[in-house]
């Protein structure tokens, strides 16, 4: 029986314990090994007479999808498009830093360095 002085608190029903769940059984997988692609800096002249410049690990595949208007918005209704140059480069990073210094440059001294062999 519940006298008068029980505490409030008691009279809550106290919820049940939940059981731990037990994680599922995993199998595990073999590691994919990953082809490493070169990264490029590349540069198009659209057909307007501009110049585009980006990075890609997949060359071929880039210019696909900017020829084909899927690329960067700067290249959709400027073609038609031709790759002038790329560069190949060590990893991702050093990939940007060569677009940031390469957009950098005025507008002669693109043409210079295209002119490069």
């Amino acid at each position: 029986m519940i006298s008068s002085r029980t505490p409030p608190a008691m009279l809550r029903a106290v919820p049940p314990k939940k059981k731990p769940r037990k994680k599922p059984a995993t199998k595990a997988r073999p590691k994919k090994k990953a082809v490493k692609k070169k990264w490029h800096l590349y540069v198009l002249r659209c057909g307007d007479g501009t110049l585009y410049c980006g990075i890609t690990n997949d060359l071929e595949r880039r210019f696909a999808m900017h020829s084909a208007g899927k690329g960067a918005r700067y290249t959709r209704g400027r073609g038609p498009l031709t790759l002038l140059r790329s560069w190949p480069q060590k990893n991702k990073s050093a990939a940007l830093k060569a677009e940031i210094s390469f957009k950098r440059l005025s507008r002669a001294a693109k043409e210079a360095r295209l002119g490069e062999e």
